[in-house]
């Protein structure tokens, strides 16, 4: 949900008008609403650069990943993996465009920890997927985008350690 939407209905919720520090939140939402799109359109329009290069990174850090035995190993699991970091590159930039962490948790965190436990894929090689996926997009980015977009990877991180 955004500032706007949050705001709204707890205001409503309430029976009141939304007040004056509401207000100031939501303005400043709107002022980053540029940034927050060219954002989410370098990441949307690089995913498949980004994947790539997460992947190799991911490859070189743990060949073990892909090697028999890895949880990467076979071309079925790898295209998971690879599929993987795609669907995690979309949940950041709904948490970008909303400017709130909360799409990233109620879509994609949620449940994922189980998800995995129950598929026998360790976290901690999920983690450094993210880490990746985190260095590949943020390299695509001027240092100030980078900045308000980091956070967005990190509460992934953050979620599956």
């Amino acid at each position: 949900m955004t500032v706007v939407s949050k705001v709204i209905v707890q205001a409503d919720d309430e029976l009141r008008y939304p007040s004056s520090g509401e207000l100031e939140s939501i303005k400043n939402f709107l002022k980053t609403g540029e940034q927050r799109m060219r954002i989410v359109t370098t990441l949307t329009e690089n995913e498949k650069k980004i994947v790539q290069e997460a992947t190799k990174q991911l490859w070189q850090k743990r060949p073990d990943f892909i090697a028999p035995g890895g949880n990467a190993y076979g071309r079925k699991e790898r295209a998971q993996c690879i599929r993987d970091f795609g669907w995690y590159l979309r949940l950041v930039t709904y948490g970008v465009l909303a400017g709130d962490k909360e799409p990233i948790d109620t879509i994609g965190i949620v449940g994922a920890r189980e998800m995995y436990n129950s598929l026998g894929v360790p976290l901690p090689g999920m983690v450094e997927a993210i880490k990746c996926l985190k260095t590949a997009s943020l390299q695509l980015l001027n240092a100030e985008d980078a900045q308000e977009a980091a956070p967005y990877f990190d509460f992934i991180i953050q979620s599956l350690s």
